[in-house]
Order: C-alpha cells, then structure tokens, then sequence
C-alpha cells in the first residue's frame, strides 16, 4: 500500500468513529421534560403544596422529588384511562423513580396528609 492510500484510510477510519461518537452523544443529551403539578381536589382550599413537588420524565424515568417535608406522601402512577402501573407511599422530602416500560399516556398524582391531591399528566414515548 503506497503512504497515500494509507493516510486516506486513516483519515476515514477518524472521520467515522467521529461522527459515531457524536451520534451517540446527541442521544445521551436529551434534556429531563419538567411535568406541571396541578392541584386536584383540595380537602384545604387555603393550601398549595403543589410547588413543592417536583416531577420530570427523561425517556421512560418518571423521578419525583419533594423540596419541603409534606409528611408521609402516597404517589401512583396510572395511564390516562385508569389503568393502575404503579403506586409508592413515602416520607418527604425524599424522593422517588419510577421505570414506566411501555409507551403512551400518564397520569402521577401525589396524595397528602390532609386530603389534599395533585396530579400530572405525561407521556412516554421511545
């Protein structure tokens, strides 16, 4: 093989594991999409607690997290028609993940202590 044909097989092989590497980074940076909490049924309409719950989905990973203590705080999470998926009781303010394995439309709602619900819808997609 003469010394150009070899620079130029080496330049490709470069080029190519470049752009692979780039691919494959592109894929890895997809940004967490932040869910609003709303507030459902309130058993104390002079309470919002709705700011301190947090919610962001990043491709099939619901994480929820809480940023002041609400007391022991259940969270489910169904698909929009009612089918139940998963469903969690937790002390604040920890948090918490949830792996959600199909595709399609959801709902996660957080209730508290004294009655009072929040929910947000989401949905996952590959």
């Amino acid at each position: 093989m003469t010394k150009t044909f070899k620079t130029v097989l080496m330049l490709m092989l470069f080029v190519s594991s470049a752009a692979m590497g780039f691919a494959h980074g592109a894929e890895g940076t997809k940004q967490d999409e932040s869910i609003m909490i709303l507030q459902k049924k309130a058993g104390h309409p002079c309470t919002n607690k709705g700011e301190s719950i947090h919610a962001t989905l990043n491709g099939h990973s619901l994480v929820v997290s809480f940023s002041e203590n609400l007391g022991q705080v259940v969270v489910e999470v169904e698909t929009i028609s009612g089918g139940n998926v998963q469903g969690l009781s937790t002390i604040t303010p920890n948090g918490m993940q949830f792996y959600i394995p199909f595709e399609g439309d959801y709902m996660v709602t957080f209730t508290l202590p004294n009655g009072d619900e929040y929910y947000g819808e989401f949905t996952v997609t590959d």
